[in-house]
């Protein structure tokens, strides 16, 4: 299967749900939530893929890199790639019935997996669907667990005990899906968290753990000093807020403020591995990619998936032999070029 063929098995699958753009940058499915867009006018969804695509690379030849090394180490683990599969839930809502959620999170987390990778699942207010990404975490051996911010603390350290047990590497919230008025109407209200609360559930996991969802340097500071060990800058793909900057506008700011106190994580808008390197020399250590694989999950199942990350990858090192950069872990901002 090559990427043709990925992306028209993903068309069929996901009729009326997805059209499988030729760029997926939100501006056909605005609006469509559920659904694949973006929530309101759908600007913050397509932010997110232009202020990506607004940055340039610096074309350099005069060097020694020829083999980049794209490893990095993440909470423990190696992985071959920066690029992980973000939390992904609803496939059935969101993203058609061709697959289940124990389908799609499964080709999430071991397609993950087999490129030498790591995926994350998320939390639906259906706690079969939670079971579902405990399973696949299961069988891949790993996973990072993300959790819906309830309102009850309670109920979320219930949800990482589980995910403990499954053997996640990690677990943590995302902070983006405070809004969510899904979870609300299913009996489970989500909400905004203190600092007193954070550092509760922090101290209620000896697992690493992880703020997602934030997109101002105050918070990444907030988040150093509740001791979280990483945050990832995220709109929720632009489902959640109307007219939130991109998420690569605000990643500089927040990098000049935390790099080196807390792990950088960016989740928005990639669709290459150039827009990883980007990402990279914008003070990320590692990246998340969402929508295109879930492509590749209605596409090819976890050959889908791991055909997305190994593809990335690919462009990444070319990126990096073009760029003279010998190390993702060492990407420096004169990577981007700049008037």
């Amino acid at each position: 299967m090559d990427m043709r063929e990925l992306r028209e098995n993903a068309r069929k699958q996901m009729v009326g749900k997805c059209r499988v753009c030729p760029v997926c940058n939100g501006r056909a499915c605005a609006g469509e939530v559920p659904g694949m867009g973006g929530t309101g006018t759908g600007e913050a969804f397509t932010e997110n893929v232009r202020a990506l695509a607004s940055l340039k690379l610096n074309l350099r030849v005069i060097h020694d890199s020829l083999q980049p090394d794209t490893t990095i180490e993440m909470f423990g683990q190696q992985l071959k790639t920066p690029i992980m599969g973000a939390p992904i839930t609803g496939a059935v809502i969101n993203a058609g019935e061709a697959l289940t959620e124990f389908n799609m999170v499964s080709a999430l987390v071991e397609g993950s997996h087999l490129a030498g990778s790591i995926g994350w699942i998320g939390d639906p207010a259906n706690p079969s669907m939670y079971e579902d990404g405990l399973a696949s975490i299961r069988k891949a051996g790993q996973g990072i667990a993300i959790i819906k911010p309830r309102v009850s603390n309670k109920e979320i350290i219930e949800l990482f005990k589980l995910a403990e047990k499954a053997g996640a590497i990690a677990v943590g919230t995302d902070l983006d899906g405070a809004g969510l008025i899904t979870m609300a109407l299913k009996g489970q209200p989500v909400g905004p968290k203190t600092t007193e609360q954070l550092i509760e559930l922090i101290q209620s996991t000896a697992l690493p753990f992880i703020i997602k969802g934030i997109m101002t340097v105050d918070e990444a500071v907030k988040c150093v000093e509740v001791g979280a060990n990483a945050i990832v800058i995220s709109n929720h793909g632009g489902r959640v807020l109307d007219h939130t900057p991109g998420v690569a506008d605000v990643l500089t700011e927040i990098s000049r403020a935390v790099k080196g106190k807390i792990t950088i994580l960016a989740d928005g808008g990639v669709r290459s591995g150039a827009d990883v390197l980007k990402l990279l020399a914008l003070g990320a250590d590692g990246v998340l990619v969402g929508r295109p694989l879930i492509m590749g999950a209605y596409g090819g199942n976890t050959e889908g998936v791991k055909m997305i990350i190994d593809k990335y990858t690919s462009e990444l090192k070319a990126a990096m032999i073009l760029t003279g950069c010998k190390s993702v872990k060492e990407i420096p901002p004169e990577v981007l070029w700049r008037k």
